[in-house]
């Protein structure tokens, strides 16, 4: 057994645990194994593990990493801020986004989609900034309404749900209260007809406080992989 054999497998314990807790099936909570500044060896043994979903940060660094796994059956996630010239190559070789914060970048996206050898749309969340921290991305509570209806009429592009990336906090109640908020958030938008079904949220330190506020998708890099160099 490798050490990420290890980190995955009590991962997933961490994970069913939380579930049971929540009274929730541990298969509506989805892993992505974030990678940034992790080595193509680092992800085939996590595949090797059973992990599939791989998340990335930076644009050009997925890319390589990409290219050097093709062969390999994975889908990869977005999960960095992106910048307007990255959408073309984010569109075409990402299954998924889950930092939409604007409606600039979303057109973009949809455009480039669109455009691509692929019929299938490109999932997204959109990413909401919920403790008002000028050196995080994502859009306002406010602003959400507006954009996420926007966002879901683009074509090339599904709106699956919502992400965010709170401050860090201490204790299981501190971390479950901006989860609720983007619970709440995702439940006003569905109560307004948009078919959403994605809360990603939850890392290596807060997964548990994520899944009991009903995370569909968790992202976690450290747990899985070790520290980074």
């Amino acid at each position: 057994m490798t050490d990420t054999d290890g980190h995955l497998a009590a991962v997933h314990e961490r994970l069913r645990n939380a579930c049971r807790r929540a009274g929730r099936n541990p298969e509506d909570v989805g892993l992505i194994a974030v990678s940034k500044r992790q080595t193509v060896a680092a992800i085939r043994d996590a595949y090797a593990a059973g992990q599939r979903a791989f998340g990335e940060n930076y644009l050009q660094e997925g890319l390589d990493k990409q290219q050097a796994l093709a062969e390999l059956a994975i889908s990869w996630h977005f999960v960095g801020p992106l910048q307007s010239n990255k959408t073309k190559a984010a569109a075409e070789h990402f299954d998924w986004v889950h930092t939409v914060d604007r409606l600039k970048i979303a057109q973009r996206l949809a455009q480039h989609r669109h455009a691509s050898a692929t019929d299938a749309p490109l999932d997204c969340c959109i990413q909401v900034n919920l403790s008002g921290e000028t050196s995080k991305s994502g859009a306002t509570a406010a602003e959400l309404p507006e954009l996420a209806h926007a966002v879901a009429r683009l074509p090339g592009l599904r709106l699956r749900g919502l992400m965010t990336l709170p401050e860090p906090a201490d204790n299981e109640a501190d971390q479950r209260a901006p989860f609720a908020e983007l619970r709440r958030l995702l439940e006003e938008l569905r109560s307004e007809g948009l078919a959403l079904d994605t809360l990603s949220m939850g890392m290596s330190a807060d997964l548990e406080a994520a899944i009991l506020e009903g995370a569909t998708l968790v992202r976690i890099g450290t747990a899985v992989f070790g520290p980074r160099d």
